[in-house]
């Protein structure tokens, strides 16, 4: 039996050297991905977690009247709080750092029981109250009798835990009553229930418009030859080069009363006084479907050029009908293109502000300008969060959807 030799090494050699080459490979190729995952977990996956937990984060409360909540803490949230709570509140917000802190403690309670931010600032001004508790209690009903309403002792007892589910709820319309029970918002206050139903209506009207304008189109690109295809969709992908802004800009100046649609339609006689294009909906459907038409085209042109044309011909010379033989054989082969662009508009859809913003009226505004407001005009960072997060959750429901019927269309061919 021949002996190995340094020529001729064992191998099992021959294998650890191939699988320690192979591990090389590997780990050079995870580093150089490295990068990209640190900046994606920096821009994106720690912002939606930070998202997430200010949804459901409720620190204004617990941190400002520690005292306070565990003295309410017994409390039936049906009589008027015992002395000692009033004398408790008093410590609490002699201790306050400074004026931001108790300005921060009264928003939050002002959205919970309107009337509480003068309350709390009120009382945060008249320090310091000296005397023992009963003192105290009466001091505070002599500077503004509302201390004797239980609403505003209501509201710091709900909100006396750091982690709350009501900004979640009221994003559903849903909220915890007084002694902490499930219950619907009154009726007058239910909004985003409505919002929600139109943002997806008004993202579906898109979705329907461009899939209608771009099938056509994308079919058409993908029939020409490869040059004028491509000279083509140099004019398809113009809109990307253009700021948002300049294009809602241009549209105001298409749909206004005066504008160019309007007065081309009276001069021919189509119309008698100019329609009301701006400000509603029909602006907003109309300028939103032209920034999104190419995330509809692009998809489809991509998997309509993979369709081989001779599969219609061999469906018509089997004496199929043209049209048939369209619909039964070539729209089959593209519903990938139209599941993956129907799919990315409606997503985009549903978070678009400014197109809403600027040409839509009070009636069309869309889930995304309310957490705009919540963000930049109100501060209330948790609606606005739990706004985002409803969002985020729809969103990664649509992909999950789209997903799981992607895979059964591919089980079922």
């Amino acid at each position: 039996m021949p002996m190995p030799t340094s020529a001729n090494p064992p191998l099992g050699d021959l294998r650890a050297a191939l699988a320690r080459a192979q591990s090389r490979r590997k780990w050079r190729a995870f580093t150089l991905t490295v990068p990209l995952l640190v900046f994606l977990l920096l821009t994106l996956l720690v912002p939606i977690a930070a998202l997430l937990m200010r949804a459901v984060e409720n620190p204004e409360v617990a941190k400002a009247l520690p005292t306070t909540v565990k003295a309410l803490a017994t409390w039936d949230r049906q009589s008027q709080p015992s002395a000692g709570a009033y004398a408790a509140l008093v410590k609490d917000l002699s201790h306050l750092p400074d004026t931001s802190d108790a300005g921060a403690l009264a928003r939050r309670l002002n959205t919970e029981a309107p009337g509480a931010r003068s309350l709390i600032m009120g009382a945060y001004r008249a320090l310091p109250i000296e005397g023992d508790a009963e003192a105290v209690r009466q001091q505070l009903l002599d500077k503004d009798p509302r201390w004797a309403e239980t609403e505003f002792w209501q509201a710091i007892a709900k909100n006396g835990s750091r982690w709350t589910p009501d900004y979640l709820l009221a994003s559903v319309d849903l909220r915890r009553d007084a002694q902490g029970d499930l219950a619907r918002m009154p009726e007058e206050q239910r909004a985003y229930g409505g919002i929600l139903l139109r943002t997806f209506q008004v993202s579906l009207i898109i979705t329907v418009m461009c899939l209608l304008l771009a099938y056509p189109l994308a079919y058409w690109l993908s029939t020409l030859p490869e040059r004028q295809a491509n000279l083509l969709m140099i004019v398809v992908l113009v809109p990307f080069w253009t700021s948002i802004l300049v294009r809602v800009a241009a549209w105001i100046v298409l749909l206004q009363s005066e504008g160019l649609i309007n007065t081309a339609l009276i001069d021919i006689g189509v119309i008698s006084k100019p329609l009301e294009l701006l400000f509603n909906r029909t602006g907003v459907i109309i300028s939103m479907t032209h920034i999104l038409l190419p995330f509809m085209i692009l998809p489809l042109y991509s998997v309509m050029k993979s369709v081989p044309p001779t599969y219609v011909r061999a469906a018509v010379s089997l004496g199929s009908a043209p049209l048939a033989a369209f619909a039964r054989v070539y729209v089959p082969q593209t519903l990938p293109g139209v599941g993956a662009g129907a799919l990315l508009v409606f997503i985009l859809s549903i978070g678009y502000y400014i197109t809403p913003a600027l040409l839509g009226g009070a009636d069309d505004q869309m889930l995304s300008y309310y957490i705009a407001r919540y963000t930049n005009v109100e501060v209330n960072w948790g609606m606005a969060c739990a706004l985002g997060a409803l969002l985020l959750a729809t969103t990664m429901l649509l992909y999950g959807v789209y997903r799981r019927l992607g895979k059964t269309d591919l089980a079922l061919a």
